[in-house]
């Protein structure tokens, strides 16, 4: 099969199941181009990234006039299609945050992309987010390009439904994809009942053979890593507060924060302020390779997230056999189960954060370990990419066949 993913902005730090999920399905035999509007702002640390970076087409490097000139000759090709797709874009843009200027830069951009296919006979595109990238998939479609399907992953998605138009992109979409079973739930709020049959669920992987030989888990010195985007939603202020709260009783306490984003100067002020400095390090954006190091000096991961989809990274450390503290929020229970692989605490509140991590601290280094080996056992059964990938190859070519699996 020759499927053209159609993503925002690609490759991203934070990105890397979506590299592991078209490699997954490139080992499998089908074609994957890779189309995507922007490039990353963000540096590319890492070398499968900047691979991924030289194999991408960016829609926006054509410029506007090379945009113009791909909606020209749509309108020569296919008027009436063209007609009917700005019709959409307009009304997308009415009900969307971001209006009706850019959904007609959206509407130039799926211009692009519908010649794009048609010239590498590409059969199927899938975006990844239910944001812009599934909305130029949609006006792709409907200028006379493959028929399309998305994975969404939220919670953007879920937080502004309306605005981004999210039950028509479900119910005109060969299928969708929910990376679990809250994530499907929440699609089937907007769906319409006809279209819930249509609604999959493909879980995000990870590459076992990355984790083959986990490091043993440390001992000596309680050692904690959260990762992630610095921005609101990943709760990284709380993690400071429950710091704030632990530091006096246990003095060898470390917090590795890796990432970074916007919130990092908040960050450092808050560290700061609550003399912190010898206890929390701001590691920036590191390698996979460089996270797996990490990991392997941490005793567990903390993610204190207030919204989430289904996380990466609490994947990655289970894998890596360590235990793991996250909010009970999205489809996080769905890997994380108390007292077995972790703490799930509610979220948003440092004191039961700190408290988790006083029950890390007080759990015999044995327990720890059969903890990590229990989620390690239960991420490696649910999240092989090559398996998922496979699952969604599946979707791929029953959506082309025009039947429903």
């Amino acid at each position: 099969m020759k499927i053209a993913y159609i993503l925002n902005t690609y490759p991203q730090p934070s990105h890397s199941f979506i590299r592991r999920e078209v490699q997954a399905l490139e080992r499998q035999g089908h074609v994957i181009h890779r189309i995507a509007m922007r490039r990353s702002s963000a540096p590319l640390v890492d070398p499968g990234d900047q691979a991924e970076q030289a194999r991408t087409i960016y829609v926006l490097d054509r410029g506007a006039i090379g945009l113009l000139r791909a909606l020209m000759r749509s309108a020569r090709r296919t008027p009436r299609r063209l007609i009917g797709a700005l019709c959409m874009a307009w009304r997308l843009g009415a009900a969307s945050h971001v209006g009706r200027l850019r959904h007609l830069i959206y509407l130039a951009e799926a211009a692009y992309v519908a010649d794009y296919a048609a010239q590498q006979e590409i059969a199927h595109l899938h975006a990844h987010f239910g944001t812009n990238a599934t909305t130029v998939a949609l006006l792709a479609s409907e200028l006379g390009g493959p028929g399309y399907s998305f994975t969404t992953h939220g919670p953007e998605e879920f937080d502004a439904p309306q605005p981004l138009s999210l039950g028509e992109k479900l119910n005109r979409a060969r299928f969708a994809v929910a990376i679990s079973s809250f994530g499907r739930s929440q699609l089937s709020r907007w769906a319409a009942f006809g279209s819930w049959e249509r609604l999959k669920v493909v879980h995000c992987g990870i590459e076992p053979a990355r984790f083959a030989d986990p490091a043993p888990l440390p001992e000596g010195a309680l050692r904690i890593a959260a990762i992630g985007r610095f921005v609101e939603q990943k709760g990284q202020m709380m993690l400071i507060e429950a710091m704030e709260r632990l530091v006096a009783d246990y003095p060898d306490l470390h917090l590795a924060l890796i990432g970074d984003g916007e919130m990092r100067p908040d960050l450092e002020a808050a560290i700061a302020k609550h003399r912190l400095g010898d206890h929390v390090t701001l590691t920036g954006w590191l390698s996979e390779a460089d996270v797996r190091a990490e990991l392997a000096r941490a005793q567990a991961l903390v993610m204190p997230s207030f919204a989430e989809g289904l996380p990466m990274v609490v994947m990655e450390a289970m894998a890596a056999a360590r235990p793991v503290i996250a909010t009970y929020i999205a489809g996080t229970p769905e890997l994380v189960l108390p007292g077995e692989t972790g703490w799930l605490v509610p979220a948003g509140d440092p004191a039961a954060l700190a408290q988790a991590i006083r029950d890390l601290a007080a759990t015999p280094h044995a327990k720890r370990v059969a903890m990590g080996q229990a989620g390690r056992a239960r991420v490696l059964e649910r999240h092989d990419s090559d398996t998922e990938a496979a699952k969604l190859a599946a979707h791929f070519r029953s959506a082309i066949a025009g039947q429903s699996s």
